[in-house]
């Protein structure tokens, strides 16, 4: 029986609103990032161990198994984040889990008017300019920041922010490459 896209858009989209209400409701703005962090945790550790993902879709395995692995595997996460993961996982949905939490954080920007913005640079932000870059964001962007902090030592210096799909890249590395670039495709004159 084919699937229609749109059901399973539906589902994902109850599945994150399910999750965002019951954390709005546990803890408030706090309690949401928390299970925005928690969640992408839960997906890398997914992506990176395939037994465990096979494990929670296998179909010889009972609903109530399947379940009960979730709620095994999980237990150290928020109780709120379990159960959404548990329910998932006894229907069989377990693998729309990425696309669940990319729902949840538009489902933040919306409901709550939170921007989440990803902040990559070299070296820890320090707390003067972590907030000229959230009040310049909040102004660009009309509504509260949330800055999600990464660090990545490959960049070699500058910033890489991006939020709502857009994304800036003033890191040295990318400098570099456009420099090199322009450097192959231009001459100087004195070849022939």
């Amino acid at each position: 029986m084919p699937t229609n896209r749109l059901v399973i858009k539906e589902e994902v989209a109850t599945y994150a609103s399910v999750l965002l209400d019951a954390a709005a409701e546990a803890g408030g703005q706090d309690a949401v990032l928390e299970v925005r962090d928690q969640a992408e945790q839960i997906v890398g550790f997914m992506r990176s161990n395939m037994d465990l993902s096979n494990a929670l879709e296998d179909t010889s395995y009972t609903a109530e198994q399947r379940e009960r692995i979730a709620r095994g595997v999980f237990a150290p996460y928020d109780p709120v984040l379990v159960d959404v993961l548990a329910v998932m996982a006894e229907r069989g949905d377990i693998a729309l889990f990425s696309r669940v939490l990319r729902s949840y954080e538009e489902q933040i920007e919306g409901k709550l008017n939170i921007a989440v913005v990803d902040v990559t640079t070299v070296v820890p932000l320090d707390d003067s300019l972590r907030e000229v870059i959230k009040k310049k964001a909040e102004a660009d962007l009309g509504s509260e920041v949330v800055l999600r902090e990464h660090i990545d030592k490959s960049i070699l210096g500058g910033i890489i922010m991006s939020a709502n799909g857009k994304r800036i890249d003033a890191s040295v590395l990318s400098q570099l490459e456009s420099a090199r670039s322009v450097l192959k495709l231009s001459t100087d004159g004195g070849e022939c």
